[in-house]
């Protein structure tokens, strides 16, 4: 079927605004992760077990404030201040990480996990916000904004990642905090392109005095202020976030059920679609997830890194998926639209089913790798390239088709919180991530008391990879099995 003759083609300027406020957001936020778990096990001299431990706290929290930052964002503040709110917590955490001490690493954390809450499903809902209902440029223009995020994500660890391991780790993430003002300025000087989008519901209600001439905005930064301690505790002694993040999601989950149950039949169908896609999507990103964790402590310790006689470094590597994004996403962006006008655009489910299967396989390349390396323990480079290519394919038929899928799915009085539901699916990966990263601490020495040589690690890594690899493609085989009966839940949304 063609499009009719006057529907448009070209995408509204806002999105472009949008691409490249998220591009410097996820230039400051990767550029940080990228040198995280290496700053714990070679600076701060924690084991591998203790450096996962931290990484999946704060993973975890830093995807599970979205919940109450897009809460905020319907609500009361607008998606726009809630961007500048967000945006600014997180460079002042980035500033505040080139202070080389335990205490101010994790209330730098702690104010990047808040200003992610804020800024992360706001920017994503605002783009939804461009688009009509059912506009078909929609899941188009959520693929442009994802190739935002991955061109940001590409650059940060080749220049916060080189820079953090050849001069120091605090320049690293100075730069970090020097992408995120880029991205707040750009946000700022192009905000007359969003057309009135993402304003505060009631302003007047926003500035109220509530009590001794303080407003509800006031309250809301003196929760923050008054939330930072509490965060940097909890990502210290982390043994307590698994706690909190079950007991956040056990409300979030009856919030989302009672949504379901007192709304019409088709509002309560894609709703309970919502609930299941946001449990599918918890099981591919704590297995992609181990590029942060596991992956990069692989990378250092058992593969080959020396390209064309260059050896390059650990965090350059995070890079890789972040390139293959970049240069797949316009295709992915046609393909899914020239499917849809010739009726075989495959469902949201399946979607999600293929992308689960691949980061399954991807881990299947490093298994190969590994039983091909030669007597020093060493993979070729190319088999972890392959890995982030077939999970950069994985992540393209579920990460943009998600975050589209939850603003139509979503009620539109409720898109932020739905948002922030979807993300919150990190926080339970990261957290889960974290735990299956642990199951290769023994690469470390964990247990020894001794480092293990290159060719016993490499042992340790493989067997873990190939339980991931037979889960992967468990799980997204499960997930088809059952696309046809999840289709119906949509009614037509695609």
């Amino acid at each position: 079927m063609k499009p009719p003759d006057d529907a448009p083609t070209r995408h509204p300027p806002g999105l472009y605004v949008l691409f490249f406020a998220e591009m410097w957001e996820r230039f400051s936020f990767y550029g940080m992760r990228a040198l995280l778990t290496l700053y714990l096990t070679k600076q701060m001299g924690y084991s591998d077990e203790a450096a996962y431990a931290v990484f999946g706290a704060y993973g975890a929290l830093v995807y599970a404030f979205p919940v109450v930052g897009g809460l905020l964002a319907d609500r009361l503040l607008g998606y726009r201040l809630a961007i500048v709110l967000g945006g600014l917590l997180m460079a002042v955490g980035h500033f505040v990480l080139t202070f080389p001490s335990e205490l101010t690493f994790f209330a730098a954390l702690a104010l990047i996990c808040l200003g992610n809450g804020f800024f992360k499903p706001s920017i994503s809902s605002l783009v939804g916000a461009l688009y009509e209902p059912g506009d078909e440029r929609r899941d188009g223009g959520f693929t442009i904004f994802y190739m935002g995020i991955n061109l940001g994500a590409f650059l940060a660890p080749i220049l916060c990642g080189t820079l953090g391991e050849t001069f120091g780790w605090h320049y690293g993430f100075g730069l970090a905090g020097v992408g995120m003002l880029c991205g707040l300025a750009w946000f700022l000087l192009g905000r007359r392109k969003l057309e009135g989008h993402g304003l505060p519901p009631d302003t007047e209600r926003l500035t109220r005095s509530v009590a001794l001439g303080v407003g509800r905005l006031h309250l809301v930064l003196l929760g923050v202020l008054a939330t930072v301690p509490v965060v940097a505790l909890g990502l210290k002694h982390n043994h307590y976030v698994g706690w909190v993040l079950y007991g956040v999601g056990a409300v979030v989950l009856t919030a989302l059920l009672r949504m379901a149950f007192s709304s019409d039949r088709v509002q309560r169908d894609q709703l309970l679609l919502v609930i299941v896609l946001i449990a599918f999507d918890v099981a591919f990103w704590s297995f992609f997830e181990q590029a942060g964790s596991s992956l990069t402590l692989f990378t250092e310790r058992n593969v080959d890194r020396v390209v064309l006689g260059y050896e390059l470094k650990t965090s350059q590597f995070n890079a890789v998926n972040s390139l293959f994004i970049v240069a797949l996403a316009p295709l992915f962006a046609g393909l899914w639209r020239r499917l849809q006008h010739v009726g075989r655009n495959p469902s949201i489910p399946m979607k999600f089913s293929l992308g689960i299967v691949q980061v399954g396989l991807g881990f299947a390349c490093l298994v190969v790798g590994a039983r091909l390396a030669g007597p020093d323990g060493r993979s070729a480079v190319v088999w972890l390239i392959l890995t982030y290519l077939v999970h950069t394919t994985g992540e393209l038929c579920i990460s943009p088709v998600g975050l589209s899928a939850m603003t139509k799915l979503a009620p539109e009085r409720a898109v932020g919180t739905v948002m922030g539901a979807w993300f919150l699916s990190f926080s339970f990966a990261e957290h889960l991530g974290a735990g299956i990263a642990r199951l290769t601490a023994g690469a470390g020495g964990a247990g020894t008391g001794a480092a293990l040589s290159p060719a016993q690690s490499l042992g340790v890594y493989a067997h873990v990879f190939t339980q991931i690899t037979w889960a992967g493609v468990g799980i997204g085989l499960l997930l088809a099995v059952l696309t046809p009966l999840l289709k119906r839940l949509t009614h037509g949304v695609e």
